[in-house]
């Protein structure tokens, strides 16, 4: 891809006790997930995964953050708009990486991480859910020929799951992609010296990971009527699972709903490919690195 390595920088910005519970559930973090992916994405690539919402990392300075070729900030179950120590501590992360010129993409929390960074707001959803997939995902007309979305069908599916989203883009941002459920579902954010892309979905995980974060919700699903029983979530699970386990069953991606958009693994995580390709290479060779 390059004449040189990638260096990567994945910042996890769920706290240590999400950490924990979610690799009991599927034996790897967040930014262990993203990890996986990243080397498959770059091959050879070099990544380094800090906790900057955690109380016991050093915060990186624009200058340190500018020796990376990217940044990647993980979903979280952190709540932006809430004025907490954890909070206070990745957003000014990310202004550290707004400053430092060097790009960054970011999924779910990783998009409010940075919308809140850049002067946006950040809000909960209420009733509303998007809970193992958001459905119908379509680009504006700029997000039609944002290279972020390139590869992507006019209306697609992605997986997701998350309890809060973004109220307010800030000054500099771009719309590219929303829903019936979530106005914000992709972004370009220009803020400083720094360019973000993000997603509301998550194209890093896999579907195994799209059933266990089911199962890890299981209570606020039933709490905001998403199911009658835990027996119609965990069925649900199942299902996602066991396509999972066997992606060319096409009796178990009708039954979902699916299509190759989220079962074929390299289409479901085209924007991160996209990311690197389109915004980090050629960033790169600016700056005089190949």
């Amino acid at each position: 891809m390059t004449s040189r390595q990638l260096n990567f920088l994945i910042a996890e910005s769920e706290p240590p006790a999400a950490r924990d519970k979610r690799r009991k559930s599927v034996g790897k973090s967040s930014g262990e997930t993203y990890e996986a992916l990243l080397s498959h994405v770059a091959p050879g690539a070099r990544c380094t995964r800090i906790a900057p919402a955690d109380d016991c990392d050093a915060p990186l300075g624009s200058d340190t953050l500018a020796d990376y070729d990217a940044v990647f900030i993980t979903g979280s179950p952190l709540h932006l708009y809430e004025d907490a120590p954890e909070c206070r501590r990745i957003v000014d992360f990310m202004r550290a990486v707004f400053a430092s010129g060097t790009p960054a993409f970011g999924s779910c929390a990783g998009l409010q991480v940075a919308t809140v960074a850049a002067g946006g707001s950040v809000r909960p959803m209420g009733e509303r859910r998007e809970a193992g997939f958001a459905r119908r995902i379509v680009a504006t007309d700029v997000g039609r020929d944002h290279p972020l979305l390139a590869g992507r069908a006019a209306s697609f599916d992605a997986p997701a799951i998350h309890t809060d989203e973004v109220e307010q883009l800030p000054d500099g941002a771009t719309l590219l992609a929303s829903n019936g459920t979530t106005h914000v579902q992709a972004a370009e954010i220009r803020y400083g010296k720094g360019v973000f892309w993000g997603v509301q979905y998550h194209p890093e995980i896999s579907l195994f990971e799209v059933a266990a974060a089911l199962r890890r919700q299981t209570d606020d699903l039933l709490e905001n009527g998403l199911a009658s029983d835990a027996g119609a979530i965990e069925e649900h699970a199942a299902l996602i699972e066991a396509l999972h386990d066997a992606p060319d069953r096409r009796d178990l991606a009708w039954r979902l709903g699916l299509d190759r958009e989220v079962t074929v693994p390299e289409q479901r995580s085209v924007e991160i490919c996209n990311f690197v390709e389109q915004l980090v290479v050629p960033t790169r060779a600016e700056r005089g690195r190949d």
